[in-house]
């Protein structure tokens, strides 16, 4: 099965980039990149970029495009993921794409698929507002998903830590969210449609059906 596959994966908040990155990864064999951990390993190191970064993370800004391209051109120029990846977070604007685009011409490569995760908007609101988390863990749970309750009403499964509400997890900043992510997503995604690579993907939920479904879409491209 040819393993160099350049894949990178869209969705709004609360659409399950990571969740759908970590299944395609682990199938195909491909390194799972994510500009968010990137940028939380580059912070704790005691390093002028470390700062930098550390200063816009605090604030809650972005961090600057230049600061992150330069991060991905280092990580496709050396290690695994010169051999093919799946990119979780990268790129959210249109000069990181066409950026990305430049990196990987230089090294004789393209992009080869880009995955729209396509889920309703009420079923993002409702992953986000009956979202629950532990105090003491940090498991996840959502009182709308039966498979995502804890058993016992307010109580971890995992450790019997108190289950809490997010702050911001409220439908009133989460469409702030969402709205953001269109007014940076929808050019970028005109920009891959008509290079031809971007694919939808209408999810609601994650079972073995959609799975497979993902799968197929994956190998149809790849022709394996």
């Amino acid at each position: 099965m040819k393993k160099e596959k350049r894949i990178v994966l869209m969705g709004a908040p609360a659409s399950g980039k990571g969740t759908w990155s970590k299944i395609i990864t682990e199938k195909y064999a491909l390194e799972h990149l994510s500009t968010g951990d990137l940028l939380r390993k580059v912070r704790e190191k005691d390093t002028p970029l470390a700062r930098k970064i550390g200063s816009y993370m605090d604030r809650g800004a972005l961090v600057p495009d230049d600061i992150v391209i330069g991060m991905v051109d280092d990580l496709l120029t050396e290690g695994d993921a010169a051999d093919g990846f799946v990119f979780d977070g990268f790129p959210r604007t249109l000069p990181q794409a066409e950026a990305l685009d430049v990196i990987l011409e230089r090294h004789g490569k393209s992009l080869d698929l880009v995955i729209d995760l396509d889920v309703d908007e009420q079923i993002l609101i409702d992953r986000i507002v009956f979202r629950r988390v532990c105090s003491d863990c940090g498991q996840p749970y959502n009182l709308k998903t039966a498979a995502m309750r804890p058993k016992v009403e307010g109580i971890c499964d995992y450790c019997n830590g108190k289950l809490i509400q997010r702050s911001d997890d409220t439908e009133e900043t989460f469409m702030k969210r969402l709205k953001e992510y269109h007014d940076q997503a929808d050019p970028l995604l005109d920009y891959y449609q008509k290079q031809g690579k971007r694919v939808s993907f209408p999810i609601s939920e994650l079972t073995d059906e959609t799975r497979r479904e993902m799968f197929e879409l994956i190998e149809e491209k790849f022709s394996l």
